[in-house]
């Protein structure tokens, strides 16, 4: 959740400011939260007010978009999607903007299983943004956080977007000299999803994704949340972007992680080990309470974790080769690479 808030702020500088490079200052005082992080805080208030039943998913996903939006009339809408969330009679209107897309992390993190993550992502989606292809850019995305907060290995998820979603059949270099701005599903979705599979860590993602250019804000707030679920996030990151949050996003974000626990982003003899953080119950009343509140719950859990050395098993040495394997094909397709 808190990595597409992340990577939203860090594009934020960078939508209409292109860079074609992944050196740049990481959050700096130019950086702002925009529509994505709050579309993002206001489907999960809706998940967080369904109790987890579900039925009613998507008239709490209109109320709670059209509720925590409308305080935030420039924060960077599209024309119709202004015109809806300002609308007394919100209906869709065949949408396949990214912004299908970019709002949905939180079905990943909620959802027990693949299906349900794909169930929660329709139902958020198909409200405004009910083009099949705006349906399609929402469901792989939030089926991406599903399987990297299960564990499920790069390789594995590459092969399931190239299966069921997109072809992965590019890199990042092949494209990034020719990528432009774009705002639909089909041409920022995959873009975003090889951001993640070409990283090395969660930093790395969100570079990874502002280098390319086009909608950089979008771009990188997708990429956030699958290598949050991958990686977790970096305690000092997080930290920093938590100050960019006023205190209604701030309390949304808590109130969700008070349910679904955040991950932690540990360097373990240089290289990225997930820690998960423990359950937490942050209720402060003011901005500043709930800061330092999630703070110091994060400085703990980060503080206190502990990174064991395994043996290695058979099959961890399978998927450990079979990775490498991966990174080896490129762009080839799997099928391809096998013969």
């Amino acid at each position: 959740m808190i990595g597409a808030i992340i990577g939203d702020i860090v594009g934020s500088r960078f939508e209409w400011n292109n860079i074609k490079t992944k050196e740049f200052d990481f959050l700096t005082y130019r950086c702002e939260v925009t529509d994505d992080s709050i579309m993002s805080l206001a489907i999960a208030k809706a998940l967080l007010d369904s109790g987890g039943r579900y039925d009613d998913l998507g008239e709490l996903a209109v109320k709670s978009m059209q509720e925590i939006g409308r305080p935030y009339p420039n924060c960077g809408y599209g024309g119709m999607f202004r015109r809806w969330i300002y609308s007394e009679n919100p209906a869709p209107y065949n949408s396949f903007g990214n912004g299908a897309a970019m709002r949905v992390s939180a079905c990943g993190f909620a959802a027990k299983t693949a299906d349900e993550a794909i169930m929660l992502s329709r139902k958020v989606t198909e409200v405004s943004h009910d083009h099949p292809e705006g349906i399609k850019g929402a469901e792989a995305t939030a089926v991406c956080v599903f399987l990297a907060r299960t564990d499920k290995s790069i390789l594995e998820i590459r092969d399931y977007v190239d299966k069921h979603y997109y072809p992965m059949n590019f890199t990042l270099d092949g494209i990034r000299a020719g990528y432009r701005f774009n705002e639909t599903c089909q041409d920022t979705v995959p873009q975003a999803i090889m951001a993640f599979l070409e990283s090395s860590g969660f930093e790395d993602a969100i570079r990874n994704a502002i280098s390319i250019g086009g909608d950089s804000d979008t771009l990188a707030a997708i990429t956030g949340g699958i290598a949050e679920a991958y990686y977790g996030v970096p305690n000092e990151i997080r930290k920093h972007a938590l100050t960019f949050l006023d205190e209604r996003l701030l309390k949304i974000l808590t109130d969700f992680e008070n349910v679904y626990p955040p991950a932690f982003e540990k360097n373990v003899s240089e290289k990225p080990v997930k820690i998960n953080g423990r359950k937490r119950s942050i209720n402060g009343r003011t901005r500043e309470e709930i800061m330092q509140m999630s703070i110091s719950v994060s400085d703990e859990d980060y503080d206190t974790s502990q990174t064991a050395h395994e043996e290695t098993t058979s099959q961890k040495l399978f998927s450990h080769l079979f990775e490498s394997c991966n990174i080896l094909r490129g762009p080839i397709n799997q099928d391809e690479y096998k013969s």
